[in-house]
């Protein structure tokens, strides 16, 4: 039975229903007892397998495809009626084209199975940040996840009302066929449709297809920003906390960062580390002319390998009840396992796919990108502002890539648009586990490269617009835990004591630190960063906050290549940071 009036989402779902042809429609109202019989369901058809309760209570493990374990961006599009709106960097075609061969795909899928209408909201409903979607599914694993990652509710048809103003969202995992795998995003119509697959980053459609890419092309239309972010705060001992954002490709310790565990002598003195968001931040400018950030997410949904009570203790908590493992290793005693979690694989276990698994014979037994979907409220450092409708205020906005010599531990900008520009250039350097060719530098701008739901020169430009609308902005900085000596070893200590670049960094955003001018931005008084109790000298420290001009010549040469893609679209402003740089570097 409809659990909502509204005309504008009865009639979209009668049309899929009637495109999809399931056996039957459950409507989900977001009730512990209805996702428990779901998950009983998905129990007796395999889709999902009860794990260790007294151990892992409420967690559940899941199998994707062998053939269906990660993002497909050469199957992602943006279909806008203008080409040169989705931009270089986006797959594009004929929205109208897209329908037709989408809904020959969709036509029929879901036969034999049941549909599943989920409304949920990304931030809390009713805040000034909300937005709503209603996602329509096939699959299991998909409500049961989206429950975890979304505030999934009836109150979400409320707040709407007799609003069409919602994002629709398609899903069917039909024959989970590759060849007609598709992830398209319809921003002028507020849709996604999501066929063939049944992996998290393709199906849950509130994460990066709505949460980014067409959240990102609806702040454009509507003054804010939707950024690929991390969200935290850093309270001080007499209690004040400040907010920061960072942006971060993948493989740079994003999630690391957002839920930091400070070093022990900063820990002694009264600081913590509050985490807001782990991913995604929307980001509005307040009444105060600040800038205001939300997580709209409700969960986590983290890369597992890796994970470890040394690496990320507050990550590995998080999964510990009520979470779904994916494509793990799973052990004979009903728990998980991957490499990276502890140094003893476990005996007589399964594989990621389902194969009873020998750990002496080199095969990894959790697929490199499998995942955990954890509450965010599992975790022990959550935010207490987590669920403020209002957001938190922004002191610093922070930009990060994996170099191995070329930029600083850290650097800030000089103003809002040489920001923008040191968030255009974002790069990091391929590593051996990636590919084939080391140190290949791969620009991800604000690392938003794969997530822009329109023209990346136009999102560049919002940026620059948003900074002559903000009256009190944050600072923008760039980070760089990676610089490697000759041996290609890590010279900083990273995790925690990353710690010490932040408080700088927070440091500057209230005048309560000075700074050197370089060709680059500002650069730390090297006694300016707090090194008590660790072990490593000034001189390590001045060694990675060298600027080398020769390497930022080479720089400048692969940034004006990275340009010209974007043609005339490139905002002048970015083309005067790069031409400032330049003649910096030639003092």
């Amino acid at each position: 039975m409809a659990l909502t009036q509204n005309v504008h989402i009865l009639n979209w779902i009668d049309e899929m229903t009637k495109l999809t042809k399931p056996d039957k429609v459950v409507w989900i109202d977001g009730s512990e007892e209805q996702l428990e019989a779901i998950r009983n369901e998905g129990f007796i058809t395999g889709e999902l397998i009860k794990l260790n309760q007294e151990l892992l209570p409420g967690c559940v493990y899941h199998r994707s495809a062998p053939n269906d374990v990660a993002r497909v961006e050469d199957r992602t599009f943006i279909c806008c009626k203008n080409e040169e709106d989705a931009g270089p960097t986006n797959n594009w075609m004929d929205p109208q084209e897209m329908y037709e061969k989408l809904y020959g795909i969709f036509d029929g899928s879901m036969k034999g199975r049941t549909m599943y209408v989920i409304p949920y909201s990304m931030s809390i409903v009713g805040s000034p940040f909300a937005k709503y979607g209603i996602e329509l599914t096939d699959s299991i694993y998909v409500v049961v996840s989206m429950a975890i990652m979304t505030r999934v509710g009836t109150d979400v048809y409320e707040a709407l009302g007799d609003s069409p103003d919602f994002i629709k969202g398609l899903h069917s995992k039909a024959d989970l066929d590759e060849e007609k795998r598709y992830i398209v995003h319809f921003p002028e119509d507020n849709t996604i449709m999501s066929v063939n697959s049944g992996y998290g980053g393709n199906v849950l459609l509130g994460k990066k297809c709505f949460a980014l890419r067409i959240a990102s092309y609806l702040g454009h239309k509507e003054n804010w920003m939707a950024e690929h972010m991390l969200i935290l705060g850093i309270e001080s001992p007499d209690g004040e906390v400040r907010y920061l954002a960072a942006a971060f490709p993948s493989a740079c310790g994003k999630t690391n960062l957002a839920m930091l565990i400070p070093p022990e002598i900063y820990r002694e003195k009264g600081y913590k580390v509050w985490c807001v968001g782990d991913d995604i931040a929307w980001i509005r400018i307040g009444p105060d002319g600040r800038l205001w950030a939300v997580n709209p997410e409700y969960g986590f949904f983290g890369v597992a390998p890796g994970t470890s009570m040394k690496s990320n203790p507050n990550a590995l908590l998080s999964t510990l009840k009520n979470s779904i493992f994916t494509n793990v290793v799973l052990k004979p005693d009903g728990t998980v396992w991957w490499e990276g979690m502890d140094k003893n694989p476990p005996t007589d276990a399964l594989n990621w796919k389902g194969e009873l698994w020998d750990p002496s014979d080199g095969s990894k037994g959790a697929h490199p990108n499998s995942r955990f979907t954890a509450p965010a409220k599992n975790c022990p450092c959550i935010s207490p502002e987590f669920d403020n409708p209002e957001g938190v205020p922004l002191s610093a906005i922070v930009f990060g890539g994996r170099r191995a010599k070329t930029a600083p531990l850290v650097y800030q900008s000089r103003d809002w648009q040489h920001g923008v520009f040191v968030g255009s250039i974002m790069a990091s350097e391929t590593t051996a586990a990636a590919t084939g060719a080391v140190g290949v530098v791969r620009r991800d701008p604000m690392a938003m490269l794969p997530f822009c739901g329109y023209h990346m020169a136009d999102y560049w430009q919002h940026w620059l617009d948003m900074g002559k609308l903000i009256k009190n902005p944050p600072k923008i900085f760039n980070v760089n835990w990676f610089r490697t000596d000759d041996d290609g070893n890590f010279i900083w200590p990273g995790f925690g004591d990353n710690m010490r670049v932040l408080e700088w960094i927070m440091k500057r955003c209230f005048d309560e630190v000075d700074a050197q001018e370089t060709a680059i931005g500002y650069l730390p008084n090297p006694e300016d960063i707090n090194l008590e109790g660790l072990d490593f000298d000034i001189d390590q420290l001045k060694s990675i906050l060298e600027v080398d001009k020769d390497l930022w010549k080479a720089e400048v040469d692969g940034i004006e290549e990275f340009y010209k893609q974007f043609g005339t679209k490139l905002p002048q402003e970015l083309v005067d940071e790069l031409n400032k740089l330049k003649d910096n570097l030639s003092k």
